[in-house]
């Protein structure tokens, strides 16, 4: 074993190294000789949490080992969340535990009940004529104006559009939802002059009066059947804050990360043109988790040793935090040959970018993998001579892979 040799300091959750690129050279090194290592974190990284540090784990084994290990790991203790602005205190943190992914077994599998209502296949087979329309329509709409940025104007435009039906928001208010998305989410990055907490009210007070409104006048949108009492699988309903985070949760997730895996399979396709041109003429289906691997939009989440243990022959006491890092695990040579070229047909695939297996894997996991099909097909039958008309400008952020703006010529 080589001697590891990183930055003194160093810290993959570090804003300043994510806003150039993901550091894919220093998780090479530790997969190799350091699988499970200890991140020291100066007092403002660490904001929110009751300790000095974290375990970053960067192999596909053990991110896959402790996603589906809920007797050892927690997510209810610190959350998944692993780096919070300088400012978060762990009351706010505290607050954050009624949501979904914040929550572990048996409360977690009986609030996934509840919301799995509205992510059967059934229910996501239904919404796929309809994106596919609006998938089109998006496309052809960009290819009017020329040029644009192709972030806001088409990645970001079918999830927001999708988000909206499913919740059953008026379309006119998706750019509202666009908005409190980026508000929450960008506070690493000092081009946004926001308030994430201001704008976690909003969406909270938005969704309190959608509910209230679905509780009198019942729809057949998601809203209706998570409020109402399930009487054939004996779930319940969710609790007004449960709903509310919920909500959260899935505008993010459901925005964020499927408008990044868009933007950063577009990118990709740029850099390699030969895969476009495949695409263009077959169409394979395995081109879709191609472009969620190399995007990896979430790049880490993180969980708690609920008792002392071990990793990789590492101990890990009691408390410990452990750094699950997908973009890591998403590029390990033991697991992907040549995990650093773009290949629309690489099979098998079995990458972890929807949070590993077990209990947290993606809710939302089929409806992505449509969206991003449906919006790809757009492109390449309305707007195949599509080409990048500036460098992508990255998201400084501690734990999203986001191109926050990518200026195309779209015919």
């Amino acid at each position: 074993m080589t001697e590891l040799l990183l930055p003194e300091g160093w810290d993959p959750t570090n804003p300043d190294i994510n806003a150039v690129a993901l550091p894919h050279e220093e998780f090479k090194a530790l997969r190799r000789n350091e699988p499970i290592h200890w991140v020291e974190q100066v007092p403002e990284a660490r904001a929110g949490f009751l300790d000095t540090g974290y375990w970053a784990c960067t192999r596909h084994q053990e991110v896959r080992e402790v996603s589906k290990d809920n007797e050892n790991w927690s997510t209810a203790e610190n959350g998944v969340i692993i780096r919070f602005g300088e400012d978060m205190t762990r009351d706010q943190v505290e607050v954050q535990r009624a949501m979904l992914i914040h929550h572990d077994p048996p409360s977690h599998t009986k609030m996934r009940g509840i919301v799995s209502r509205g992510f059967t296949p059934r229910a996501i087979a239904t919404l796929k004529e309809n994106l596919r329309e609006r998938a089109y329509k998006i496309v052809e709409e960009a290819v009017a104006q020329g040029s644009g940025d192709f972030v806001e104007d088409l990645a970001a435009e079918l999830p927001l559009q999708a988000i909206a039906d499913f919740l059953g928001v008026p379309q006119e208010d998706r750019k509202k939802l666009f908005e409190w998305s980026n508000q929450m989410m960008a506070y690493d990055d000092p081009d946004f002059d926001i308030d994430p907490a201001v704008a976690s009210m909003e969406i909270l007070a938005y969704f309190d009066q959608l509910a209230n409104d679905r509780r009198e006048n019942p729809q057949d949108d998601i809203v209706t059947k998570l409020i109402h009492a399930g009487e054939d699988d004996g779930h319940g309903a969710l609790t007004n804050d449960e709903f509310g985070f919920f909500v959260i949760l899935l505008t993010v997730a459901g925005n964020e990360t499927t408008r990044n895996a868009i933007s950063h399979g577009m990118h990709a396709f740029f850099q390699n043109p030969e895969q476009w041109e495949l695409w263009k003429n077959e169409r394979p289906e395995t081109m879709v988790d191609e472009v969620i691997r190399w995007a990896t939009p979430v790049t880490v989440f993180q969980r708690t040793a609920k008792k002392d243990t071990e990793l990789a022959g590492q101990p890990i006491a009691k408390g410990d935090r452990v750094g699950l890092f997908y973009a890591s695990a998403n590029f390990d040579e033991a697991v992907f040959e040549d995990p650093f070229t773009f290949n629309i047909l690489r099979d098998p695939n079995p990458h972890v970018a929807f949070g590993g297996h077990g209990a947290h894997y993606c809710i939302g996991a089929n409806l992505a993998r449509m969206e991003i099909k449906l919006i790809f097909d757009a492109l390449a039958d309305i707007a195949p001579g599509i080409s990048l008309a500036g460098e992508p400008k990255r998201l400084r952020s501690g734990w999203l892979n986001a191109i926050k703006e990518m200026q195309v010529n779209y015919k």
